[in-house]
């Protein structure tokens, strides 16, 4: 596996990807359970998000001024 294909795969809990979106992790809980946020991987009980699933999400939301 490269470096690249690493950094694909390298997974954020939830405080985490709460930090890089600048939310609380409790919002994104929220946004999760009614289905509104971003793609999440579910291992077991532990919920974890690719960055790159962050990025492509936040980049969706974009709105013009």
């Amino acid at each position: 596996m490269t470096a690249a294909e690493a950094g694909d795969i390298a997974l954020m809990n939830e405080k985490q990807a709460a930090r890089l979106l600048s939310i609380s992790f409790r919002t994104l809980q929220a946004w999760r359970r009614i289905g509104t946020g971003p793609s999440f991987i579910k291992l077991g009980r532990a919920v974890r998000y690719r960055r790159q699933d962050l990025v492509e999400w936040t980049e969706g939301h974009r709105r013009a001024g």
